[in-house]
């Protein structure tokens, strides 16, 4: 591979056409674009939706971009590096999210190098993949609630999945009893706390709600209550999902040798990348573990097309890169019906454009 000799930085912001909590309406990218001695050249980005972004903005345009200029840009050995030498300003968090945008686009200038998209470059193993519908939904009424549920049906869907932890338990047990009765008993319902509960408080509200036949609870506690989770695991029936908010392998690992995780939900981008990514993939299918991806299908879906095993793609409604209008081109990944497609492209094929001015 050839030295990276650019790395330029561009924050970009979107208003949502269905934002996922009220006082947030807007979406939150940063873009980075590289070049190496070669002259290829390659586009990824970091994906903030509500907090941190000038954060991550700052450590790409400061320290990651003086560590990387000069540097190989085969991602698989800048990574391990730029990791160490960040490690002092935290092993994740904001730290791996701002590396995944030099990550993406060192694995975009890879492909487009060698003239394919990265699910070709990486070995594609699926031609298609489910897609459940996955509502940002805690605060819309029933009647919303039971609208976008019916949506979903009427595209075929066969799994969804709705946000739980209400203060009033009774609510969750109300809207949970509603979806379910939309959806029949022949769809998967999911169920996501978002970190909501504590061990007590989940334990009773799964004591509630397991009769809905569930097929997770995604982050019923904080992310980084192991002890937590593995008391839970212990006392509830339902399997537990988690993994959006895990930032490194080592904490995907623990989850997984401490046996309370039923599914594995990494995000490509607050892993650090596609080079992270497909070492959690990896270790999932080592252990036998259900893998997720979480949120992100337009980037997600062309990982997960390269997987050993045929994978949930995670749909929120309207929050798609084509439904946000930044993009340049059509998305490679098409969401159709129940079903997700991933076309070939340059690269990643996700060129990110500042978002048109209604």
């Amino acid at each position: 591979m050839s030295e990276i000799i650019r790395i330029d930085v561009r924050p970009l912001s979107v208003r949502m056409p269905r934002p996922w909590v009220p006082e947030a309406p807007d979406l939150h990218l940063v873009r980075v674009d590289v070049e190496d001695r070669d002259g290829g050249t390659g586009s990824g980005f970091s994906w903030t939706p509500t907090i941190g972004a000038r954060a991550v903005a700052a450590l790409l345009e400061d320290d990651i971009r003086r560590f990387a200029l000069g540097r190989d840009s085969d991602p698989t050995v800048l990574w391990p590096a730029l990791w160490a030498h960040l490690h002092e300003a935290g092993g994740g968090g904001i730290t791996t999210i701002a590396m995944a945008g030099l990550d993406l686009a060192l694995w975009d200038l890879r492909a487009r190098s060698r003239g394919v998209g990265v699910p070709d470059l990486l070995g594609r193993t699926q031609e298609r993949l489910p897609v459940y519908g996955s509502g940002v939904n805690l605060h819309y009424t029933e009647g919303e609630l039971a609208a976008q549920v019916e949506r979903w049906v009427e595209r075929g869907i066969r799994a969804v999945k709705i946000k739980v932890g209400r203060p009033d338990l009774g609510e969750d047990v109300a809207r949970v009893a509603l979806v379910r009765e939309i959806l029949g008993a022949d769809r998967q319902l999911m169920i996501d706390a978002n970190q909501r509960w504590d061990v007590d408080r989940a334990t009773r509200a799964m004591s509630a709600l397991a009769p809905f036949d569930l097929t997770w609870i995604e982050e019923p506690l904080r992310s980084d209550d192991t002890a937590g989770y593995r008391e839970l695991a212990r006392r509830i029936t339902t399997p537990i999902a988690l993994g959006e908010n895990l930032h490194t392998v080592h904490r995907f690992r623990e989850a997984l040798d401490a046996g309370f995780a039923a599914v594995v939900q990494p995000n490509v981008i607050r892993v650090g990348g596609i080079t992270p990514f497909l070492e959690i993939a990896g270790l999932a299918e080592e252990r036998g573990v259900t893998l997720a991806p979480h949120l992100l299908p337009d980037l997600s879906a062309q990982l997960a097309v390269t997987l050993p095993r045929a994978t949930w793609v995670e749909d929120v409604e309207d929050a798609g890169f084509d439904a946000l209008g930044i993009l340049a081109a059509p998305s490679p990944v098409r969401i159709e019906g129940a079903w997700a497609t991933v076309s070939s492209a340059p690269g990643l094929g996700l060129d990110l454009i500042e978002p048109a001015v209604a």
